[in-house]
């Protein structure tokens, strides 16, 4: 449930921050990036502590060396995260954290249908549909670079985010 909270909460102050500076020119855009770029910071960080064993134990049997893949996808959430801040990283990124969900999925499912005495949020409908939102956010965050390079190229190169004015 955190990773949604942060989610939403970091996305609607950077939407208010976007707003209330009159920067970027696409403050959607910007605030579902900002708040991406924190979620998978957080859930990045929980990968190395506190819920370390938890996340190794949602692995599936049938993956290898589980300690390993918690480490490897903790360093591609906060690669990811990082990558989201970064103009030049952004597209890479947004579709590596949209690959990262889907590849991920089965180890949300195997919790949601091995786990005993979980909170809602960890039954297989919630936890499914949280998925969806970030893999939603992941890929606005994608399209949304797509059609920014775009409009640059469109533009002869000026840039679009900074400023709306030419």
């Amino acid at each position: 449930m955190e990773p949604l909270v942060t989610l939403v909460a970091v996305g609607v102050a950077a939407f208010v921050v976007c707003l209330v500076r009159g920067t970027p020119a696409a403050p959607l855009q910007a605030a579902v990036r900002t708040g991406l770029a924190a979620m998978f910071l957080l859930t990045g960080f929980v990968h190395f502590a506190f819920l370390r064993a938890d996340l190794v134990a949602m692995v599936p049997p049938w993956l290898p060396a589980p300690e390993l893949l918690v480490t490897l996808t903790g360093l591609a959430e906060w690669a990811g995260a990082i990558g989201l801040l970064i103009p030049r990283l952004r597209l890479l990124a947004a579709g590596g954290l949209a690959l990262l969900l889907a590849v991920m999925f089965p180890a949300n499912v195997h919790l949601a249908l091995t786990g005993e005495n979980l909170p809602w949020w960890d039954e297989l409908p919630w936890r499914t549909a949280m998925q969806a939102v970030f893999f939603a956010a992941a890929v606005t965050v994608l399209v949304g670079e797509v059609r920014r390079r775009s409009v640059q190229r469109e533009s002869g190169g000026v840039k679009q985010e900074s400023s709306g004015a030419k």
